[in-house]
């Protein structure tokens, strides 16, 4: 069943997007620094090469734990006090990051990269927010653009990286550094937040689905699906390339640009991903998402040249665009707004629950499952068959099934 947006103050919605899209640009980019120096720093502290990307499952564990009790916090004290809240898991997360660098403590590095987690949970809700206000016809533009927003993160996130990684003693002590004023000036930004809190029920009001019945409903089990499965085969494979390419013979500045073009990949399309759902619709866009995340596969394992991972990188971040925002549109319009917060923290939950397995895989898969950088490479790339069939077999039953007369 589709629920229509009860506000339609475009104007509003657009000058939401405005700071959500900066707050990606910004904010955002702590993220592909993280993804890049995280799995690198953790090899050299790691007393087993099997734990190197430990610091980013952490990161993921972090993000999944908090998805709920942080949607039930913007639920009832509005998106601004959770973006806050997210900010400050950011800065504190990079400030114990840092201390355990300095102290040579996996165990304190570790820590960090949990609390890190908070903030990559309040990140994953600026897609939402900038729902919140939109029409339904704007939705799916205003999610997209949002998205968007992490072209800018992708350009300065890694480029940061080149910058800090070798700036003190420490390897890597600079870029947590920045990342700690980077969760400290962007902050700011959400103060130009306009999305009024959500009203407190009255005794009368409707209580909406429990949360096994919303996962019961068609659409929202299948955007549920499609979106843990483009964003946990993004990060199984992306958590895996610094230390692939870096295995392979390239060094670490080679990495960080095949992160950079991984990461612009992502975010470029989604100036007309939004367009495109709306041309064409939800279901078809979930299905290219899908088979451009198999042809990344397909590529990778046609060899370790430096080519192959470029090529490979980009095709998943295309497929996960088209997947993730597409899953997004889905599920936005597959609830009604008294179950938001229910259902979009049930969404990360189940979400980055398979990115945590996906992320704890990837080190396992990459430095465990072979005798070399390139047999665990090939490891990592052939995990990816099983989620893209559970994926495009959900959309094909979903347009395969009769269509419901009351929706």
């Amino acid at each position: 069943m589709t629920y229509a947006a009860p506000l339609i103050d475009d104007s509003r919605a657009r000058r939401n997007v405005t700071v959500l899209v900066m707050a990606q640009a910004i904010l955002g980019a702590q993220m592909p620094m993280i993804f890049v120096v995280a799995g690198l720093a953790g090899n050299g502290l790691a007393s087993n090469p099997c734990f190197a990307t430990l610091p980013i499952s952490m990161i993921v564990i972090g993000s999944m734990l908090s998805a709920t009790p942080v949607s039930a916090i913007m639920q009832r004290y509005g998106r601004r006090t959770g973006f806050f809240l997210g900010t400050a898991g950011g800065a504190i997360g990079g400030a114990v990051g840092a201390y355990g660098l300095y102290t040579a403590s996996f165990t304190l590095f570790l820590l960090g990269s949990l609390l890190t987690g908070l903030y990559m949970s309040a990140q994953g809700f600026y897609r939402f927010a900038a729902a919140d206000t939109a029409s339904d016809e704007f939705r799916p533009k205003a999610i997209s653009y949002v998205l968007a927003g992490g072209l800018v993160s992708a350009i300065i996130g890694p480029q940061l990286v080149k910058v800090t990684a070798d700036a003190m003693v420490v390897p890597f002590l600079g870029t947590y550094i920045a990342v700690i004023m980077l969760n400290i000036v962007g902050s700011v930004l959400f103060l130009f937040l306009n999305i009024p809190k959500p009203p407190i029920p009255s005794e009368d009001a409707p209580r909406g689905r429990s949360r096994l019945e919303l996962l019961k409903t068609p659409r929202i089990a299948v955007a549920v699906i499609c979106a843990m499965v483009s964003y946990a085969l993004m990060n199984l494979v992306m958590t895996s390339t610094p230390l692939a390419v870096v295995g392979c013979g390239f060094d670490a500045g080679r990495a960080a640009d095949v992160v950079t073009a991984h990461v612009l990949a992502m975010y470029i399309p989604s100036f007309f991903t939004g367009h495109l759902i709306a041309r064409f619709g939800v279901e078809k866009i979930l299905g290219a998402g899908i088979a451009i995340l198999a042809a990344a596969g397909v590529v990778a394992l046609q060899g370790v040249e430096l080519s192959n991972f470029f090529i490979a990188l980009v095709l998943l971040g295309i497929g996960w665009n088209f997947g993730f925002i597409g899953a997004t549109s889905m599920l936005a319009g597959a609830h009604a707004p008294h179950e938001r917060g229910r259902m979009q923290g049930l969404n990360d939950l189940i979400v980055f629950g398979g990115v945590t397995v996906a992320s704890l895989a990837s080190g396992g898969l990459m430095n465990c499952s072979g005798g070399n950088a390139q047999s665990g490479w090939m490891a990592v790339n052939l995990a990816m068959v099983p989620f893209l069939a559970l994926a495009g077999g959900a959309l094909i039953w979903l347009v395969m099934r009769p269509r419901d007369k009351s929706a």
